[in-house]
């Protein structure tokens, strides 16, 4: 198997498969494909744990169905694009090397990768929709691309080592991380600091991978571009008042 990350704001992912070898993604993450690929999709993965598998992906913030991507008879190319600007990551995963990533974090692995929850606790409402904080975990052997949205730091922690990170800025990290969610120390701060009410806690040792553009901040600046109810009810007079003038002129 070839891999090729082209681009550079919107990367795409382009593999090139030999004969039976394959790749899976989560449902919907296509871009395209030529005439030799199969696809199968399904709820399991190798290893997954079958339907309850399939189940705690969901929880982890992945898909029901997975989707298998197999060159039948000669080799073909099968190509995944980011879905925000931002980067491709590609990891080597194996046991004792597992990573945990954002919620949105995959794009594809081999077949014998495993995606599960990593994480997972309740932080309200606010900039996580209600739905808490929740890390996946990549685990099994094999590759694996991860997909992080913006600018892309790396830092690497010595042992004891600790960064303080936004949880909306934390792209990926190495399974030998330790992670905690942490509150903002002072009232003042959670109050009118404007940074949220709750920090993740990274203690190395080990690798992190750090995002620039959290996907609810980017959903948060474009809110107020978005049409609601009201704009789109003048918007809507506004074209029938001027089609009305227009017949009443040609009159």
């Amino acid at each position: 198997m070839q891999s090729r990350i082209q681009g550079t704001t919107m990367p795409v992912l382009e593999l090139l498969l030999e004969p039976n070898e394959s790749v899976i993604s989560e449902a919907g993450e296509l871009s395209w494909m030529s005439s030799s690929i199969q696809m199968t999709t399904h709820t399991q993965m190798a290893g997954g744990g079958g339907f309850f598998g399939a189940i705690k992906r969901v929880v982890g913030g992945g898909t029901l169905f997975m989707t298998e991507y197999r060159a039948i008879g000669a080799a073909g190319e099968v190509a995944f694009a980011t879905k925000v600007p931002g980067h491709i990551v590609p990891v080597e995963v194996s046991g004792g090397h597992e990573y945990y990533i954002h919620r949105h974090g995959f794009l594809c692995a081999t077949s014998h990768i495993q995606l599960g929850v990593g994480f997972q606790q309740s932080l309200g409402a606010g900039i996580f929709g209600g739905d808490g904080f929740i890390l996946q975990k990549v685990s099994g052997t094999g590759m694996a691309w991860l997909e992080l949205s913006g600018e892309l730091i790396v830092k690497d922690l010595a042992p004891g080592e600790m960064l303080r990170v936004h949880p909306g800025h934390v792209g990926a990290f190495q399974g030998t991380v330790s992670f905690q969610i942490t509150r903002v120390p002072g009232i003042r701060n959670m109050i009118f600091g404007g940074d949220g009410i709750f920090l993740a806690a990274l203690t190395g040792p080990g690798r992190i991978w750090l995002q620039t553009l959290p996907i609810s901040r980017l959903a948060h600046q474009l809110m107020q571009y978005m049409p609601s109810e009201q704009s789109r009810e003048a918007t809507e007079t506004g074209v029938v008042g001027g089609l009305v003038g227009s017949i009443l002129k040609g009159m």
